[in-house]
């Protein structure tokens, strides 16, 4: 029986996506992308990608309506003080988004995302890539 919350606000991103294989796909695709990056990879300095993708995955399904894993397992996300030891330029920002938009066109197409859920989350991409540069 429900609570009635979702009568209210309506599904979440997370369930409109299929719920956290949506989020685990894009995250894969992404840093598929990343690997192979000589401007972003080195901004992962572990050597395998899997514990960085492990928490984007987790953050992305929190963020976007799902369990509340990733700050259950790593606290409050503070996004920008977790990047702040690596130099972002536009450049680094204009490489995230593209292989970021490039994941969620492939994994929308995939999971049979409606285009305006699709279109939220790269408004959202934007913003948060604009959000972590801090050196001009």
């Amino acid at each position: 029986m429900s609570d009635g919350v979702e009568d209210i606000r309506g599904p979440t991103v997370y369930q409109l996506v299929g719920g956290q294989p949506f989020f685990d796909d894009l995250v894969a695709r992404f840093y598929g992308g990343v690997a192979g990056d000589a401007t972003l990879r080195p901004l992962y300095p572990e050597e395998d990608l899997s514990g960085a993708e492990h928490r984007l995955a987790l953050f992305l399904g929190q963020y976007w309506g799902g369990p509340t894993t990733y700050s259950d397992e790593r606290g409050h996300p503070r996004l920008r003080m977790r990047h702040l030891p690596f130099v972002v330029g536009e450049r680094e920002r204009d490489a995230w988004l593209a292989h970021m938009t490039a994941a969620l066109d492939g994994v929308a197409t995939a999971h049979g995302v409606a285009a305006e859920v699709r279109d939220r989350m790269a408004q959202y991409f934007a913003m948060a890539a604009d959000a972590m540069v801090n050196a001009r």
